[in-house]
């Protein structure tokens, strides 16, 4: 704390970074510096504590500064820094694969390295195109994405994504249809999952009637849409994919980035909704955010069927892959956090919490510019009511103003998210939403 000078940023510095997904121009005008965090709280570089009530970016639900994990990747990093990743192997990557089937469903037991949620999506849907041309169906290549749907930056997961202003600037992208987004008027306020919209996955026959099950790969669909602003699936909506996905040979893809390992109160969003899709896309909380890394797990049956199709066995049954494929350090801190989830019953305390930020978050829906309250697991959305011609404004500024007061939300689009760390206690959620509802309240008589 004392070490101000050491830790302070030059203003040649912030100009140098180019920050990803910020406002570079306001946050250099007044930069928000962390300089350390401990528990469920960062600490800013003006030595003030401010709660995290995302979770980093809903990725440390253990809190941060977790000793098991630091000790975990310090003695990784002396005794083996980085070993090839290709046609060479380290045991963790081999003992955190089996640790990792034993948080999937049953079946998906063939895990795929990749250093991010972005890379497992695209690893994703590669393996999907590529399944269906080694079983003799190679004009199934077309992706289907939904409506406000985050499947990360990189040109597969942003041709799939359905956020609008993620996808504009770039310009054309894969061959891909869209689904409609599952918020519905009628579930505003709605706690958990909605009752209506499980229809909506008929939108899927619709494609399929337009362009031909012949010509679809697969589907991709976070259980629960984190970015978008914490949409639940309507009950039976994830099950109604799956039906239609096994009538018409197309395979299904769950990306998880956000809902496994724990912020939907299970292992994975595809326990917590009860179905069981192909290929599952995972990352954050596989290390606590600790480190980068991400991975895809696939039904054996499409392992299977890459070996069978590969040729001689000294050659690759996949020609994909990543320098930082499991990583030696990123498998250590894989390893000590699924061990801490285990070990300290994480699903249990998120299941049991849950009900407690879902009452704190929809006590504020009867403020003025809160227009929705959204709620899964240990993660809420709340849409705030647009300023006039700024739909991102209000939000910003619920945010700052936060921050100001010692706690961290996230604002993205016209909508304010929060997912604290599994260790939340009660105290910290009401001292988190009061704050909320009274900075809203604020605002309101400034609109």
């Amino acid at each position: 704390m004392a070490h101000h000078e050491e830790l302070s940023v030059s203003q040649n510095q912030l100009d140098c970074h180019w920050m990803a997904y910020s406002a570079n121009r306001q946050f250099k005008k007044d930069p928000r510096i962390i300089t350390h965090a401990k528990g469920n709280y960062y600490f800013a570089d003006d030595g003030r504590k401010i709660f995290d009530g995302l979770s980093g970016l809903w990725t440390c639900g253990l809190g941060h500064g977790r000793q098991e994990i630091v000790d975990a990747i310090s003695h990784q990093a002396s005794r083996l820094d980085y070993s090839p990743a290709f046609q060479f192997g380290h045991p963790g990557s081999f003992q955190l694969a089996e640790k990792i089937t034993e948080f999937m469903p049953e079946g998906l037991n063939r895990i795929f390295f990749t250093g991010s949620g972005s890379e497992s999506a695209d690893t994703s849907l590669k393996i999907a195109r590529a399944y269906w041309r080694k079983k003799g169906l190679a004009g199934k290549t077309k992706l289907i994405g939904r409506g406000k749907g985050y499947h990360g930056v990189n040109y597969g997961g942003l041709s799939v994504g359905g956020i609008a202003p993620n996808r504009a600037l770039f310009g054309s992208g894969l061959d891909v249809a869209h689904m409609r987004s599952t918020v519905l008027p009628e579930n505003v306020f709605c706690k958990g999952q909605p009752q209506q919209g499980a229809e909506l996955a008929n939108d899927l026959l619709d494609l399929i009637a337009v362009h031909d099950a012949s010509t679809i790969a697969a589907v991709i669909v976070e259980p629960m849409a984190g970015s978008a602003g914490v949409i639940p699936p309507p009950v039976g909506y994830l099950q109604r994919l799956r039906e239609i996905c096994d009538q018409h040979q197309i395979l299904l893809i769950f990306d998880e980035v956000i809902c496994a390992f724990g912020r939907l109160g299970y292992k994975t969003g595809a326990e917590a909704c009860g179905v069981t899709p192909d290929m599952i896309n995972m990352a954050k909380q596989l290390t606590n955010g600790v480190i980068p890394m991400g991975a895809v797990a696939c039904k054996q049956e499409i392992y299977d069927t890459f070996m069978e199709t590969g040729g001689p066995d000294y050659m690759l049954e996949l020609p994909h892959g990543y320098t930082y494929s499991a990583h030696p350090i990123a498998c250590a801190a894989g390893l000590a956090s699924l061990d801490l989830l285990q070990r300290d019953n994480m699903f249990e305390r998120v299941r049991e919490m849950s009900p407690v930020l879902e009452h704190a978050a929809h006590q504020l829906a009867s403020l003025a510019l809160v227009t929705d309250v959204r709620n899964m697991g240990m993660a809420v959305g709340l849409s705030i009511a647009h300023a006039p011609g700024e739909p991102a404004l209000n939000p910003y500024l619920i945010a700052q103003s936060m921050w100001k007061q010692g706690y961290y939300v996230r604002y993205g689009g016209d909508t304010i998210q929060i997912a604290p760390p599994f260790t939340v206690s009660k105290e910290e959620i009401d001292s988190l939403f009061n704050a909320l509802g009274d900075t809203i309240h604020q605002l309101t008589g400034q609109a």
